[in-house]
């Protein structure tokens, strides 16, 4: 699936992964391949992804290394909307 995070100056990355986990306002959940559409508030806390294919360094820099292949990023607040196999992030 195609996963984009935004923030107020700039795209930090837009790249296909396998999963993504987020903090969501009723709690912490992780979108597949093929997710149900959904819209939900995201909470202060870190969003977590698996890299299917690389993000060049300028991308990699916007990001800690997680456990394994994953890839980590501290938010404060922010949206998120998952249709068509594509998730946008809009953080805080």
């Amino acid at each position: 699936m195609q996963l984009e995070i935004v923030s107020p100056e700039r795209v930090l990355m837009k790249s296909e992964v396998v999963s993504v986990k987020v903090p969501g306002a009723n709690g912490r959940f992780e979108m597949l391949d093929n997710h149900a559409p959904i819209v939900s508030v995201l909470t202060e806390g870190h969003i977590r992804f698996t890299l299917k294919g690389d993000l060049s360094e300028e991308e990699r820099k916007n990001f800690i290394k997680g456990n394994g292949e994953e890839l980590t990023l501290k938010i404060s607040g922010g949206v998120l909307e998952m249709n068509n196999n594509k998730a946008i992030i809009l953080i805080d």
